[in-house]
This record gives structure tokens, C-alpha cells and sequence, in this order.
């Protein structure tokens, strides 16, 4: 059974179960970019790079995932694997996906040459999405130097299955407010806890819980200015190994 997906007046996604949007009014791809890819230093980060690895909670309609790809695919210098771990109790429909692809903000928001390459790549993952099942589940696109890591399921369960270590996280569920079990503690430190020294951090919330949680697990935790509507967002870098 996948999520339904509200789509509004305005042509952007709606979750019935949260009472969320899925992206910014802004637009999804502007958001993305700016708040998620550039936020945690790519593409400069995975240059020179073997394998780099980015953790995600909350996959939703797959956004950050296409944009990460579509943005690693057009730098020359890209490393030679991508691996895109995410966290989603809750799948939409593959059609989902691709609407919300055809449609990410207005061009003027956001990369055009990428937002060009969205409804391809968003058609390739829907393809693999249509077997998707509980637990942790692996697609390899790109000849298999793009690999997907999807973990469907209860958050803090299927974080305990996880086998990575990140080198970037995007944290990226609905708001602290109306899915607080995404932001708990338990979550964040799960997260931490998959990361190393020197792993980047960034998400549009900037709620004092998150900082503080996030302080306690040893991230230098910076408020950055938002993408509009919203004020800010939020960029850190972990100091040391969790234990």
C-alpha cells in the first residue's frame, strides 16, 4: 500500500498524514540545492572521493535523491560511487515521484541544466520502485555507481539496520512539530552514531530542540539564512566519532 499524495491548487504535494507540504513553495529543486547539496559542501566534497556516502531521513517523493544524482552526473569531477542511504516509513506511488519531478519550482529558483535532467532520472527510479517492500532494499543506476539504499520502515528500527558511514546527512522529515519520533534524540543520535569527524550536516529546520540535540552529539551547529518563505536553515559538522 503506498501514501497518497495530496496534490494542491498550487501544484505542489501535500502530505494527509502530517498535514505537510513535501517541499518548499519555493520550489523542490531551489530546496534541494540549496539546503541540502550545497549546505553540506557539494559537489567539492565527494572531488577526489573513491565512494561517497549521504545518509537522509525521510525519503519522500525522492527530491534530494534525484537532485544529488542529477548534480554528481553533471560535475567532471565527481567521485567514482555515490551511495544515497535513505529512511522512509511511509513510500509514495512511482507516479508521485515523476509528477513531482516534472514539476520542481519555478526555473528561475533553481539549476536549469539539472532541473532539464530531473524527469529522466525520476522515471529510472520509478521503474525500480515498483517492487518496493519492507526493510532495507538496494538500486544501482549509472552502471552501478549510483546506488540507492532504501530502509522502509520505522525510523529508529530501521536506522539500527544500517551498515554505513555517512560522509553528509540530510535531515529531512516533516516538521519537528508534526512528526517529532524524526527528530527525537533516539533519532538523532542513531544518525550520529553513522557518521565520522568531519561528516557534514544540513536541514531546513533550525527548531532549538534539533541544535541542542544535535550540540549534545558533538556537531558544530550553524543557522544559515533560509530559503523564502522560510528564514533559515541549518548547517553543522560533526567534531568527533559518536560512540
Amino acid at each position: 500500500m503506498t501514501e497518497p499524495v495530496q496534490w494542491l491548487a498550487d501544484g505542489s504535494p501535500h502530505s494527509l498524514r502530517f498535514n505537510d507540504r513535501y517541499r518548499s513553495r519555493t520550489g523542490g529543486l531551489a530546496q534541494a540545492l540549496t539546503v541540502f547539496v550545497m549546505a553540506c559542501g557539494l559537489p567539492q566534497g565527494w572531488r577526489g572521493r573513491d565512494e561517497f556516502t549521504v545518509l537522509e531521513t525521510g525519503f519522500g517523493l525522492g527530491l534530494n535523491f534525484l537532485a544529488t544524482w542529477a548534480a554528481w552526473e553533471a560535475d567532471t569531477q565527481r567521485c567514482e560511487r555515490l551511495h544515497f542511504v535513505s529512511v522512509e516509513a511511509y513510500p509514495v506511488a512511482p507516479a508521485d515521484i515523476v509528477r513531482n519531478a516534472l514539476a520542481p519550482g519555478a526555473p528561475d529558483d533553481a539549476n536549469p541544466q539539472l532541473q532539464a535532467r530531473l524527469p529522466a532520472l525520476a522515471q529510472e527510479l520509478a521503474r525500480a520502485w515498483q517492487n518496493l517492500r519492507p526493510g532495507l532494499q538496494q538500486f544501482d543506476f549509472a552502471q552501478g555507481r549510483v546506488r540507492l539504499t532504501l530502509a522502509v520502515g520505522d525510523v529508529q528500527t530501521v536506522l539500527a539496520e544500517l551498515d554505513c558511514v555517512a560522509d553528509a546527512v540530510y535531515l529531512d522529515g516533516f516538521s519537528p512539530a508534526l512528526n517529532p519520533a524524526m527528530w527525537s534524540f533516539a533519532t538523532l543520535q542513531a544518525v550520529a552514531q553513522r557518521c565520522h569527524a568531519g561528516t557534514t550536516l544540513a536541514s531546513y529546520s533550525v527548531a532549538l530542540e534539533v541544535r541542542e540535540s544535535l550540540k549534545q552529539l558533538g556537531f558544530s551547529v550553524r543557522k544559515r539564512a533560509g530559503l523564502p518563505p522560510k528564514r533559515h536553515r541549518l548547517e553543522a559538522l560533526l567534531q568527533a566519532d559518536v560512540i
